[in-house]
């Protein structure tokens, strides 16, 4: 079985019912999870009893990608069994950021740390991943198995790093934080709606996913704005929702 389930969908905080960033990648009995933000890990937990994973990906250290870290640290580290340590590739700033939530659990009892970015072969799939424009030190990453490739790219600006690792993408997981483009906003360091389809199609990829959206906002219109430069199927990101891959 190959799917994509979405815990969490917003930017900056978690809306009422919502989560932040967050996304559990299937790939034939493999499990990855992509990003951890606010409220993600009870919504992991139904679908991964215990946080029974197999590898984690943070993109950078902003919390609403990584906070819930701690909260699957503790699952793991409090565990009757606590198991093998997991594979945590993420940018330098994730690891020192959460282990000053945790004075008295350390995060190396639990996670087996990889530098972003960098490429490592994880169980079936060679990651891929390049730095992106944003605030702080941030990973887009590309996961590539025979017959699937699925690129994330997470809170981050275009760059031509962006279409390299989406090429080809079966799947790309864009976040989505301003509506309409770049230019309108000024702002290098984060993806709008009408780039989001633009990358999209330069990339050749065959879906597009959006995510990352501001609290309040108006997903569908978003939605609408993406598909003005990009004729592939635009998928709006749901908490709970299940994507076949």
């Amino acid at each position: 079985m190959r799917t994509l389930t979405v815990l969490g969908t917003c930017g900056a905080w978690p809306e009422a019912g919502r989560s932040a960033s967050g996304f559990l990648l299937e790939y034939d009995g493999f499990r990855v999870v992509l990003d951890l933000g606010y409220a993600t890990v009870p919504r992991l937990l139904e679908h991964r009893p215990g946080g029974d994973v197999d590898a984690v990906v943070v993109t950078h250290e902003h919390p609403d990608h990584c906070a819930d870290l701690s909260a699957l640290t503790r699952a793991r580290y409090f565990a009757d069994v606590r198991g093998p340590r997991i594979p945590l590739y993420c940018t330098p700033g994730v690891f020192s950021r959460v282990q000053a939530m945790e004075p008295t659990e350390d995060l190396n009892e639990v996670f087996d740390v990889h530098e972003l970015p960098a490429s490592y072969e994880v169980g079936p799939f060679r990651l891929d991943s390049a730095l992106l424009p944003h605030y702080v030190p941030h990973a887009g990453v590309r996961l590539s198995a025979p017959g699937l490739t699925v690129m994330y790219s997470a809170d981050a600006g275009p760059a031509p790093e962006l279409a390299e690792l989406a090429a080809g993408a079966d799947l790309f997981i864009a976040g989505v934080t301003l509506q309409g483009t770049v230019e309108e906003h000024d702002e290098p360091y984060l993806l709008t709606t009408v780039d989001a389809g633009q990358w999209a199609t330069r990339a050749g990829a065959k879906r597009l996913m959006l995510t990352h959206f501001w609290p309040g906002s108006d997903r569908k219109r978003w939605a609408d704005d993406a598909r003005t430069g990009f004729d592939g199927e635009v998928v709006i990101a749901e908490e709970g929702m299940v994507l076949t891959l």
